[in-house]
């Protein structure tokens, strides 16, 4: 069999050649014009010669000349000697090159005339003589471009055209409209996206398994076509003592007509509910108490529930005020302003706020998980109920239930909250160009808060800091359905048109964007499942004070070369352990004996150990590495028979749950693997 190697330090398996067609070339390679690549429906708008392209944090004395191409979905840099990412040792994605940004990534375009630089918004004239461009990007990468040796017009006609195709008008004017290229979903069943009224009986049956308990709550098709609450999805669990008419007549006097929602419960019978508050028309609260009463009614020993008001000096406009001022710590324009930055980096990080909201969220998830596991039910409350709910009641459910920990879980825990639950996606995440802008990164707050936990607690989660670092990316590319919408009723509305119907892609569909190899980098070498159905024994409580929370260097901090410890940093730890992990694979694979028997199928990985702190998005050329090669074998019965089983093999493979005891030993051997 012939052996693949890649230049990840987890490779895909070595399958025939009739196995191994890449799934994206066929799109990235299906139409070529001015020597760009385009997906199917992508158009190419215009293009600019002769462009120097300057690196990150430079002292922008010297750049690389290329051509710098908009299409309508991306900005693409094609340098002369443009090898397309084959020898880079970074993430591969079908849908663009390392050298592109999508253009719905793009947050602020800074034009450069004369000596003077000013900030372009949709509606600005653009100067006829462009000196240069410098873009800063959702995901806070930076983009700085000269257009000195450009033909006359070449920089003005660009800029005109990215302007106006990056900030649309209009939804329908987003990429996911053109998009051609036909969709067959891979996506796990295993993932629920709480589109089909199966998917809510299973989670109430899941997380309530006293049926006594169950009867309290039950779940209503109030809300199939949308009547009740255009927010909320077709099915929701609500109180069993109240009636859909009630429900209806409730909900008007709330902002957003949502009513109090099942989100989870405990197995005490203590549930998790969010709500919001009530119209400021409303001049009682009358139905609001009446509200509270039902939830009260909900409960086994009909214990009145605790009420958490989440708005109280925290809000969707501090939260992107905030992430504003942290953003210009994350985007330095030159090397001088990098240094100014870092000589105060502690004292301007502390005025941002941004640690501080991610914090707070914290502290609002453990608040909420004690009084649950109290016995307690705990209503969240804010607003409409669509942002700061959706991102408490995750947190909750991730400390309290190790499912939700789970890969599969986690995606799950995000179309139930998340999607189903209404969080208005385009608006916060800013696809559409509005003057009243209601953008907010509550999202990115919501993975920094899962990244804390993931950090304190090392073996309770599935996935890596690379998953989640990937996910705020995949959040910036204008085809998922998962990101580009409001909520459910849009994404039907857009499904069902008669004219243009929609095809939904949802983002967990990984392997649209990303190669097995890449796949496999979302799973955590440490991870330990043990018990997993056993909710009260996995419960974490993680430490919320700011000094107990960290900066996420990964996500933030990425695209700074300055910043990056070349052959270090805490992908070297996770890379060894997966050869640990190996090692005892293969040690147990000797003691059960047939290994070598010819009925054995043997796979071959490579690893790459010369990697540095921001691996896979750092820009490193590969050039000399060190390639060690992992051998395991397969008996006749454990032989997968599908690639889809192929890969959860080698998942479980690479993620292996067996759990190394003896730490100090560990560590002790990650540290003479070093020092070799």
């Amino acid at each position: 069999m012939e052996s693949k190697s890649c230049n990840n330090f987890i490779s895909y398996v070595g399958l025939e050649e009739h196995e191994m067609q890449p799934l994206g070339s066929s799109r990235r390679n299906s139409l070529t014009e001015n020597n760009v690549k385009l997906l199917p429906g992508e158009i190419f708008i215009t293009k600019a010669q002769s462009v120097l392209m300057f690196s990150p944090v430079s002292d922008l004395n010297q750049g690389t000349s290329g051509i710098l191409s908009v299409t309508n979905f991306k900005l693409t840099f094609i340098t002369t000697d443009d090898t397309n990412g084959d020898d880079v040792g970074h993430q591969q994605n079908h849908l663009y090159g390392y050298m592109d940004t999508c253009l719905t990534n793009i947050e602020d375009i800074y034009v450069t005339v004369g000596d003077k630089k000013r900030k372009l918004v949709p509606g600005n004239t653009v100067p006829s003589k462009v000196k240069g461009i410098f873009i800063i990007c959702k995901n806070l990468r930076t983009w700085s471009f000269s257009f000195k040796f450009s033909p006359i017009g070449d920089g003005k006609n660009l800029l005109q055209a990215l302007v106006h195709h990056a900030f649309p008008s209009r939804h329908h004017l987003l990429f996911a409209y053109d998009y051609q290229e036909a969709y067959y979903s891979s996506l796990d069943k295993a993932v629920r996206l709480f589109r089909d009224i199966s998917d809510w009986h299973y989670e109430l049956e899941r997380t309530v398994h006293n049926e006594k308990f169950r009867k309290f709550w039950r779940l209503s098709t109030v809300n199939i076509d949308f009547k009740l609450c255009r927010s909320l999805s077709r099915y929701i669990i609500v109180p069993a003592s109240i009636t859909d008419n009630q429900l209806m007549d409730a909900a008007k006097r709330f902002q957003g007509n949502r009513p109090p929602i099942w989100s989870w419960s405990s197995a005490r019978g203590a549930a998790l509910v969010k709500m919001s508050e009530l119209s400021p028309l409303v001049a009682n609260r009358i139905q609001e108490n009446i509200m509270f009463e039902n939830v009260r009614k909900s409960h086994p020993q009909k214990m009145p529930p605790l009420v958490l008001e989440l708005n109280k000096g925290i809000s969707v406009n501090l939260i992107a005020v905030a992430f504003s001022k942290f953003a210009s710590l994350c985007t330095p324009e030159h090397i001088r302003q990098f240094w100014l930055q870092d000589n105060n980096f502690y004292s301007l990080l502390e005025n941002t706020k941004w640690l501080k909201y991610v914090s707070y969220c914290l502290q609002k998830a453990v608040e909420a998980c004690e009084h649950l596991h109290l016995g307690l039910s705990v209503i969240l409350q804010e607003g409409a109920g669509t942002d700061l709910c959706c991102l408490v009641s995750s947190l909750v459910q991730l400390l309290l239930d190790p499912y939700f920990r789970t890969i599969n879980g986690f995606q799950s825990l995000f179309q139930k909250e998340w999607v189903a639950g209404g969080h208005p996606f385009c608006d916060r995440l800013g696809h559409i160009a509005k003057r009243n802008s209601e953008k907010s990164p509550l999202l990115l707050l919501y993975l920094d808060c899962v990244w804390q936990l993931s950090q304190q607690f090392p073996a309770e989660f599935e996935f890596t800091e690379t998953y989640l670092t990937t996910l705020w990316d995949a959040a910036h590319v204008s085809i998922f359905d998962t990101f580009i919408f409001n909520c459910e009723k849009d994404r039907v509305a857009a499904a069902t048109d008669p004219e243009k119907p929609l095809t939904l892609r949802s983002v967990w569909d990984w392997r649209e964007q990303f190669n097995e190899q890449d796949i496999l980098l979302f799973y955590n070498p440490l991870y330990n499942s043990r018990e997993i159905d056993s909710m009260e024994k996995r419960i974490i409580k993680p430490m919320y004070n700011i000094p107990s929370v960290e900066l996420w260097t990964q996500c933030y901090f990425r695209w700074i070369p300055t910043l990056e410890i070349r052959n270090g940093g805490q992908n070297h730890i996770e890379l060894y352990a997966r050869l640990l992990r190996n090692e005892v694979n293969q040690l147990k694979m000797s003691i059960n004996g047939n290994c070598t028997s010819p009925t054995s199928k043997s796979n071959s990985y490579s690893v790459q150990m010369n990697i540095d702190s921001f691996y896979p998005f750092s820009n490193k050329k590969v050039g000399n590495t060190c390639q060690v090669s992992i051998t395991f074998t397969w008996k006749r019965k454990e032989l997968p028979t599908t690639r889809n089983e192929e890969r959860k093999f080698v998942s479980f493979f690479f993620s292996s749950r067996i759990y190394i005891v003896n730490t100090n030993g560990f560590l002790c051997k990650l540290l003479l693997i070093c020092s070799v």
